[in-house]
């Protein structure tokens, strides 16, 4: 081997094709005529436990792949031949227009704060919150009631406006129609128009939800499947009554209670002394139309007051309960209701901070009352309850100084407000429309704005603005205590000595100019 050559190199492994022949000729080198050593018993004792332990385990694999096809295959044809579920059911669908987060936790903070409870206090609707949903309808990111309604009512997506129709204008089945047609008494209950989006929905099919005096004639009965509603309560009593009437809507001279009760057999009542005589659904003769307003119920911050002429939102869901139970106490079905917490949609539309948390309130004690006739029933239930959209893009908080970003509101503000700004606006306007003027309306205003919205501090910029522009008066005095709810610290000085109260007329002062600007 040459000195610079590699060691081993003219001694390179060969292929592997000639191993087992290069294999024998070292053997019988090195044994000669004695050949390869014969393998010892031990030697084919270890081959042969090897080769079992092989034959085990793939006898076995296999084995678990067969049972698991058979089982999947079994599990599928049970899952086939399992029968849909059967018995008696109440659905109870629930509905809170227009609100989102932001007014749960503005009325979580506001009761907490009105109740004397405690911070960690939270609202039956809390107890059954489960998730959320992203809404839109087919014409819009932003879904009005109309189409929001159309989807929980048909599961369907449609334009804005929808009245359970597609966009292509076909009508869809709702619910209440299906529930209807498989022998489920139907009721509606609302604190709006009848008439309007979300309960017309249900039982009614047009274009343009603004074709309200055709929505109360298909929800009597005027209706392609004949009467599919057995209970309503609400209000929108216009739509109903010829427009020879006081108090009607309507664009034409036809009389839907007369229709109703002539044609359709319904048994109507449009007082609360009607109502009373329901004894909570107790006496109650079906099908049942109750209309207990020209239009809107007021809101719940102004109604609380004027109990004697309508009914709460709870007392209609109780007495609706109550009556639907007892017509289905000997059928194999049960019944199918939509309730609506309407007007707190109607609050984000102003603005109205007050009346929003008191409708929401509303709301979740009519849901309390869903839920304890839930767990006294001894017919089982199916309780959903949804939000339709939020209204009003509604913030409960407002950084208070450009420095440092602390964000505070003050509910004790709305706690003093004991009327809407609806309500007060329509006040002012009735008293305007009786030849008020010059400084003795100014001091009507000023009174007004102490009463109704117990702020005692108003500006002359505010208390001039409700002068020159009483039709807007109704978002004017929204913005006061909107404002005020979120800029107490402005008044929260100390006055421990001359000098602080020095400082707290200061700060009143650019209050006041501030407002005066806006």
């Amino acid at each position: 081997m040459a000195p610079n050559e590699p060691l081993f190199a003219s001694d390179r492994r060969g292929s592997s094709i000639h191993s087992e022949e290069q294999a024998a000729d070292e053997d019988t080198a090195l044994l000669g005529s004695q050949g390869k050593i014969p393998l010892s018993p031990r030697h084919y004792y270890g081959f042969w436990r090897e080769l079992g332990l092989f034959t085990w385990a793939l006898l076995a694999t296999a084995a678990v792949i067969v049972l698991a096809v058979l089982s999947q295959h079994h599990t599928s044809q049970q899952d086939h031949k399992k029968p849909k579920p059967g018995g008696k059911r109440n659905l109870i669908f629930m509905v809170s227009d227009g609100m989102g987060p932001a007014s749960l936790s503005m009325t979580r903070s506001f009761r907490q704060l009105q109740a004397g409870l405690p911070i960690d206090d939270i609202l039956v609707l809390d107890q059954h919150f489960i998730g959320s949903s992203r809404t839109r309808s087919s014409s819009s990111l932003v879904t009005d009631s109309a189409a929001g309604a159309t989807a929980f009512s048909c599961g369907m997506k449609s334009y804005n406006g929808a009245i359970s129709m597609l966009p292509d204008y076909t009508p869809c089945g709702t619910v209440l129609e299906a529930a209807k047609k498989a022998g489920y008494m139907t009721g509606l209950v609302v604190t709006t128009d009848i008439t309007d989006a979300t309960p017309a929905c249900f039982a009614s099919h047009v274009k343009i939800r603004l074709e309200e005096d055709l929505i109360a004639q298909q929800e009597v009965g005027e209706h392609p499947l004949g009467r599919v509603v057995d209970l309503m309560l609400g209000g929108g009593r216009c739509h109903f009554l010829s427009n020879t009437t006081d108090g009607s809507c309507r664009g034409d001279d036809r009389d839907i209670t007369k229709l109703a009760q002539d044609k359709y057999g319904w048994t109507y009542i449009n007082s609360r002394e009607g109502f009373d005589g329901l004894e909570l659904g107790n006496a109650v003769k079906l099908p049942l139309l109750g209309l207990f307003a020209g239009s809107d119920f007021p809101f719940e911050i102004d109604r609380r007051n004027m109990d004697d002429l309508y009914p709460s939102l709870d007392e209609m869901t109780r007495t609706a309960l109550n009556a639907l139970e007892a017509a289905t106490q000997d059928s194999d079905k049960g019944f199918f209701l939509m309730v609506e917490g309407s007007r707190i949609d109607h609050a984000g539309h102003g603005n109205d901070p007050a009346a929003q948390v008191h409708e929401v309130l509303a709301y979740n004690r009519a849901m309390a009352s869903v839920v304890e006739f839930l767990d006294r029933s001894k017919v089982e239930g199916v309780f959903v309850a949804t939000s339709d959209h939020e209204t009003g893009g509604l913030s409960i908080a407002k950084q208070l100084h450009p420095q440092y970003p602390q964000y505070k509101w003050f509910p004790e503000v709305l706690a003093n407000a004991t009327h809407s700004s609806e309500h007060l606006a329509r006040q002012l306007n009735s008293h305007i429309s009786q030849g008020a003027q010059g400084d003795e309306l100014r001091q009507y205003i000023t009174e007004l704005v102490q009463s109704g919205l117990g702020i005692q501090d108003a500006s002359d910029g505010e208390i001039q603005l409700l002068l020159d522009q009483p039709l807007l008066s109704v978002y004017t005095f929204a913005d006061m205590i909107s404002r005020r709810a979120v800029s107490l610290v402005l008044i929260l000085v100390p006055l421990t000595s001359p000098a602080g109260a020095k400082s707290l007329g200061a700060v009143l002062r650019a209050f006041s100019t501030l407002l005066s600007l806006c």
